[in-house]
């Protein structure tokens, strides 16, 4: 019997600390990628690149992107988290071509500027990439993708594309 209490205790108490638990992830700095949320079409140079699906994921703490190309059948996926031990917003993508992409940054002056750190490009050459998404006024987003050359000052872009919501 002593051991029917203590579970209806312990029951009672994880029952209890759920319905209390403030939400761990609705802080301000949480929601400032919100902007990208949604169903897009994607255009680049005019011409449609392809679509994708943004959505909050884990009680908010987590933005998944599902990008599907219009070029042959290129997919790709990225968990997007802000952290708050380092005070930064993290991406991880992973396409179906094995290429994976880790990035880090801030919403600075409105845009969200993500980073990578020193890695190889397909040649082997050492590469840094830099992702900046931009709301605009009109509901629409610009991403502008650039890498540069270790040891380059100049950007190379790799991707310009502006989101447009699906009606």
């Amino acid at each position: 019997m002593k051991k029917w209490i203590f579970l209806v205790c312990q029951i009672s108490i994880v029952v209890a600390y759920g319905q209390n638990t403030p939400c761990p992830c609705c802080g301000e700095n949480y929601r400032q990628f919100d902007f990208w949320v949604g169903d897009w079409e994607t255009t680049a140079n005019g011409q449609l690149a392809g679509t994708n699906h943004i959505i909050i994921l884990q009680d908010s703490c987590l933005i998944q992107e599902n990008w599907k190309s219009t070029q042959g059948n290129y997919t790709g996926t990225s968990y997007n988290f802000y952290d708050p031990q380092d005070n930064q917003w993290h991406q991880t993508w992973v396409d179906n071509q094995g290429q994976s992409l880790r990035l880090s940054g801030n919403l600075e002056e409105g845009k969200m500027i993500l980073k990578s750190g020193a890695m190889k490009n397909q040649n082997g050459e050492t590469v840094h990439h830099k992702i900046t998404w931009t709301p605009d006024a009109d509901g629409t987003v610009r991403q502008l993708w650039e890498s540069k050359k270790e040891g380059s000052e100049s950007w190379q872009v790799l991707f310009d594309g502006i989101y447009k919501k699906k009606k």
